[in-house]
């Protein structure tokens, strides 16, 4: 950096010794480790780390959200589709809790993410000091890995680790809270990339034994089902993974953070698993009899009652992380590894194949779902707009080039099955933890992490108000993004369940909503409002052509359903097509 020459120590590249404070330590780290773009909101206890902040904008884009969860989820948005680390910071109390539902978020879907936070002095610290909290108490369960810097001097070492860990195997959030007066104090600093730690594994070694079982049930069977996942994606291992399927001539189905690893028009993609998955790899999942789970978790949303999930099936698991092994379905076959590596080991050990009988059950069954739901969802005739026809009209525009990011609810469910992705890490949305309000922060930062992509976020009028806040942020950033909230005055998915599952008793799932164009006008936003069909396409393609933000407001049928749909509990096999 700065006026230091770099000096050899034990083979690795150390940077000469610097006498500095804490608060310029954190940035010189955060510049080691290649961060150009982070998102937080200031305050006490993080005013020193601010206040160095200032003198690095040339080098530091800092983006000041209107709320700390905000920050979290530009942060995932930008680390999912950049594949880079996304970087959020926060100050004590208050600031630093905020963070929380973004952290179990980043945790549960994996997604590479370092907090910063800063804290009261350390002499005050149990004292219930103002806007002091247990911070590492509270993140523990929601992190890959914490911790509390107390010394200046602890700095380098621990930024160097929590980047390490966040990034390095299966990825994860890592917190690391800062007492102000570690800020202010001096010390010799000095950094290094961390390129191990003890007792860490992050990358399991591969059993070639294990590999060469996969291969042997792969070539021998006859009607086997590959279901994939983010694995895929966070191991950079799309060409890999394509290379297997198609060698292996296997039936691909996807769990929704898996989608775009192919495209989505792939001869033998065939489509969603899960409670809104498509008919076809739900009902086969309990007919094939080799199941391939390659950088997947077995969610419950994916098999439902594990009583009756692939039971006549071999399972074959390739996972990054051995917890996830037998946790919820077992394995016959595990093969430990990065996706990456595995796959390519795999690739030679296949036989050329294709299951043409088996791969036509497959489109005989989608066939039936398109009469009996996909074609009135994306072309429907009926007076009401749907969901479907608005992400058709956004694929017809985009050509599949698109970066969708979804929030949660109805909608999310639509936008996943129906938007069309060319290319890899083109569907951003809230997998594991489910949370309402994601979307409109997560797609600021996917934005700034693939600026030259058209971003469009697909959000609820439910979620949408969970965040609209960050209008503000769209506003003093200018950040192009394009929103789409689809409006039913329900919160649709609860509503859903109480009209299939509790008698149609709207328990406290009805909106009054405001009048959104008006809101997103007093951001000074391009905004318009459609409720009728031939207005539709004439509004997409103008939101698209749009070089600033936009914001498209759908009016849709207030009570439309998302099928198929597999009930809480039920097999799927159980998947019900109404």
């Amino acid at each position: 950096m700065d006026n230091t020459q770099t000096i050899k120590l034990q083979d690795t590249a150390v940077e000469a010794t610097q006498r500095l404070t804490g608060k310029e330590a954190i940035i010189k780290c955060l510049l080691a480790e290649g961060v150009d773009t982070l998102y937080g909101y200031p305050g006490g206890a993080i005013m020193p780390v601010y206040d160095e902040l200032y003198k690095y904008q040339d080098k530091l884009h800092h983006v000041l959200t209107r709320h700390e969860q905000g920050a979290t989820h530009a942060a995932q948005g930008y680390a999912r589709v950049s594949g880079r680390v996304g970087v959020a910071i926060a100050t004590s109390g208050p600031g630093a809790t905020n963070l929380i539902t973004g952290i179990a978020d980043a945790q549960i879907d994996s997604t590479p993410m370092v907090c910063i936070t800063g804290q009261v002095a350390s002499h005050l610290l149990g004292s219930d000091a103002f806007q002091e909290t247990d911070i590492i108490g509270i993140s523990t369960p929601v992190t890959k890995w914490n911790y509390q810097i107390t010394k200046a001097s602890e700095i380098p070492e621990v930024m160097a680790k929590a980047f390490y860990i966040a990034k390095s195997g299966r990825p994860g959030p890592v917190l690391i809270d800062i007492t102000k007066d570690a800020q202010f104090e001096e010390f010799d600093f000095a950094y290094k990339k961390c390129t191990a730690v003890r007792s860490y594994k992050p990358i399991p070694k591969l059993n070639p034994e294990a590999l060469q079982a996969a291969a042997e049930a792969i070539n021998n069977a006859k009607k086997p089902m590959i279901v994939w996942g983010q694995g895929v994606i966070l191991g950079k291992a799309e060409e890999e993974f394509k290379a297997v399927v198609e060698k292996s001539g296997v039936p691909a189905a996807w769990t929704i953070l898996g989608v775009s690893a192919i495209p989505t028009d792939h001869p033998l993609n065939v489509g969603m698993v899960g409670m809104h998955g498509n008919y076809a790899p739900n009902l086969m999942t309990n007919e094939c009899d080799v199941l391939i789970a390659i950088g997947m978790r077995f969610d419950d949303r994916v098999t439902g009652n594990l009583n009756t999930y692939a039971k006549q099936a071999k399972v074959i698991h390739f996972e990054i992380d051995p917890a996830e092994v037998n946790k919820n379905v077992e394995a016959d076959i595990a093969v430990l590894g990065n996706s990456k590596e595995t796959l390519a080991a795999l690739l030679p050990l296949l036989k050329e194949n294709t299951h043409t009988e088996w791969h036509n059950r497959f489109k005989e069954l989608y066939q039936v779902e398109f009469d009996k739901i996909i074609k009135d969802d994306i072309t429907p005739e009926k007076e009401g707009l749907t969901m479907g026809e608005v992400l058709e009209g956004i694929n017809k525009v985009s050509k599949g080039d698109a970066v969708i990011v979804s929030d949660v609810g109805q909608h999310q469910m639509i936008a996943c099955r129906y938007a069309k992705f060319n290319q890899s890490k083109s569907n951003v949305t809230s997998g594991g933890l489910g949370t309402m309000g994601f979307a409109l922060p997560a797609a600021i930062g996917a934005k700034m992490g693939a600026p030259e992509r058209p971003v469009v976020a697909i959000i609820g009028d439910g979620g949408y108000q969970m965040t609209i806040q960050e209008l503000g942020t769209i506003f003093q950033t200018k950040v192009p993004v394009k929103i789409v909230v689809l409006n039913n005055d329900f919160l649709g998915m609860v509503r859903q369940w109480q009209q299939l599952f509790f008698d149609r008793r709207y328990a406290s799932t009805e909106l009054i909503n405001p009048d959104f164009v008006a809101i997103a006008k007093g951001y000074y936003i391009d905004a318009k409002r459609v409720s009728k069909r031939e207005d539709l396409a004439g509004a997409i393609e103008e939101m698209l052509a749009s070089e600033g933000p936009y914001f498209l407001e759908v009016t849709v049928e207030k009570e439309d359903n998302v099928f198929p749909m597999i009930p809480t509990g039920a097999s799927v096999s159980d998947i019900r097509l109404e």
